[in-house]
């Protein structure tokens, strides 16, 4: 079995009386992330690792900043392509795992929501869709409220 590992990485900036989109799921909070799609930074760092593991480029190279169609997209259109493209490429997702750093909220109670949306867009179950939560103890950006970032693992194996 061709078994391949895939990371990924992801921030953006948070602003006030913005959306806050997180594993596909919007969270309530009185600031969100700011990018040029939904900035979901959850999913965009799960892009990253499929895309990496299968050694298939990167998000902005399939989806680009400077492309108008993506444009405030639903960042789970890009993981369902990125799906398409792991399947095009013969590679079945193994599972995931992410970590969010966040400051505020406190997403825990989100988690299983995120796992629920996020495993059938994948083609996964849901106990193969790891998300954890860590602050960054009030240090840098994401210390300071300014940000948030996420990594993500993933394991994809050939299937052809």
């Amino acid at each position: 079995m061709n078994i391949r590992v895939g990371q990924g990485y992801d921030v953006h900036r948070l602003v006030e009386n913005h959306p806050f989109w997180l594993g596909g799921i919007e969270i309530p909070h009185t600031k969100g992330a700011f990018g040029h799609s939904d900035a979901d930074v959850i999913i965009h760092a799960i892009c990253d690792a499929l895309l990496g593991a299968g050694s298939l480029g990167d998000i902005g190279l399939h989806f680009s900043d400077k492309d108008p169609q993506f444009k405030g997209i639903d960042s789970k259109i890009l993981l369902k392509k990125t799906v398409e493209i792991i399947k095009n490429a013969g590679y079945q997702i193994g599972n995931v795992d992410v970590s969010l750093c966040l400051e505020k909220p406190k997403i825990a109670g989100f988690i299983p929501e995120m796992k629920k949306v996020l495993a059938p867009i994948m083609e996964i179950a849901e106990d193969q869709v790891s998300v954890k939560a860590t602050t960054n103890e009030k240090m840098g950006f994401v210390g300071r409220e300014e940000g948030v970032e996420a990594y993500a693992i993933a394991l994809i194996f050939k299937t052809v």
